[in-house]
């Protein structure tokens, strides 16, 4: 089912939308989850208008997830992006992440839901969301990750930022041995993230990263699939 970027989208629409697709399995998405090498988020590209197209390259080029990740829209305007996004991960057999907004996420038949630390609880978002969505939670310190790692219903979780990062204003970063922290103690899939780029890629690989989360390292790139690959190459 193709929508229009331009058309307005009601919540009716959107639960109509995401009865209609056929959703990936829990245990689909753990085995794509568990595939995931690079996970990108980007914002809505409003000033470039691009967004289906960007978003068709990113997982051409092997993104295995995709986040939209807009502060700034209303609800109504992202669930209408969300379902651009979602129309274009079915179409490649990949998974796209909601932020936050687990009602979102729940509109948009949506793969994962990624949380913060002063978000919903764990808790809170299944009885939202039911059993089979994947969960994600951002950890930047010791007692943040070893939470995570044992809660059941946290799927993967996210470290850093590693380097600080325009994207998280103000937000101190965490370093690359939180990461070797990380790959010590994880008994789930982790995401290093915060400033990554194919330069600094090697570093975060040596400190034990696996998967990584990027954002301008791919949405500002003028081939968005090239940058891809050139990231997955250094794995």
């Amino acid at each position: 089912m193709t929508h229009s970027e331009d058309a307005p989208v009601t919540a009716d629409a959107a639960l109509w939308a995401s009865d209609t697709t056929t959703p990936l399995t829990r245990a689909e998405r753990l085995e794509l989850l568990d595939a995931t090498r690079l996970y990108v988020c980007t914002n809505a590209r409003e000033e470039r208008g691009d967004l289906r197209e960007f978003l068709a390259a990113a997982y051409a080029g092997g993104v295995g997830i995709v986040q939209l990740r807009d502060k700034g829209m209303e609800a109504g305007a992202e669930i209408e992006r969300v379902m651009v996004l979602a129309d274009v991960a079915r179409e490649q057999g990949m998974m796209f992440s909601v932020n936050d907004r687990a009602d979102v996420a729940a509109l948009t038949g949506a793969d994962v839901l990624h949380l913060g630390q002063g978000d919903l609880s764990t808790t809170q978002a299944r009885a939202l969301l039911g059993p089979d969505v994947l969960i994600g939670r951002s950890t930047r310190s010791l007692s943040q990750i070893n939470e995570a790692n044992q809660d059941p219903g946290i799927d993967y979780f996210c470290v850093g930022p590693v380097w600080e990062t325009p994207t998280k204003p103000g937000r101190a970063a965490v370093g690359l041995d939180l990461l070797g922290y990380a790959a010590a103690v994880a008994k789930k899939p982790w995401f290093a993230i915060g400033g990554i780029d194919a330069q600094r890629l090697p570093q975060v690989v040596e400190a034990g990263a696996e998967r990584v989360v990027v954002v301008r390292a791919v949405t500002e790139a003028e081939d968005p699939a090239a940058a891809a690959r050139e990231l997955l190459a250094g794995f």
